[in-house]
């Protein structure tokens, strides 16, 4: 018995909020998701910042329609949250939409990409940077756009939102 409370009490040291970088130190987690089921509502640690990065990794599912991924200011519903930025891969039409969303009002949404990096029922890898102007975007370790900041409050971008046609397997 002695034995199953030393081994519960490593448990909670390894899981009080730090996560293990590659070199096995602790380093404290900005970003704390507690389950990842879709649809997803997460809050990020502080907000976003210049250098701060969010990472979605996770499958596309076998028949997808499409799936979204947004970074917005809190979880209002109603009224609902300022988006900073919402990813839509639309597999009908293999595109990668963005837009914001500020006061109920939609931006001019952008649509170019050099090809479309999602393919059903495989793992992806999605790294938003945030940098000083801009999102720079990355999937599976290629630039693919950069998505320039229509909310100048970069803290305010507090939540990330995940729905649609995919499981999640890992944020950070």
């Amino acid at each position: 018995m002695a034995g199953s409370v030393a081994d519960s009490d490593a448990v909670v040291k390894l899981n009080d909020g730090h996560l293990n970088n590659s070199l096995g130190s602790p380093v404290q987690a900005d970003v704390y998701f507690p389950r990842l089921i879709v649809p997803f509502c997460g809050h990020i640690k502080g907000g976003m910042r210049p250098g701060k990065k969010v990472l979605v990794m996770g499958i596309v599912d076998l028949n997808p329609e499409s799936f979204a991924i947004s970074l917005t200011c809190g979880d209002s519903e109603d009224p609902p949250a300022d988006v900073a930025i919402e990813l839509k891969a639309v597999f009908t039409d293999r595109q990668l939409l963005r837009n914001s969303c500020i006061s109920g009002e939609r931006g001019e949404e952008q649509s170019a990409i050099p090809y479309f990096p999602f393919i059903p029922d495989q793992p992806f890898r999605v790294e938003i940077l945030c940098e000083h102007p801009r999102f720079r975007v990355f999937v599976d370790g290629h630039q693919l756009f950069d998505f320039y900041h229509r909310i100048q409050t970069l803290s305010a971008i507090d939540t990330i939102k995940i729905n649609g046609d995919l499981q999640i397997t890992k944020l950070g």
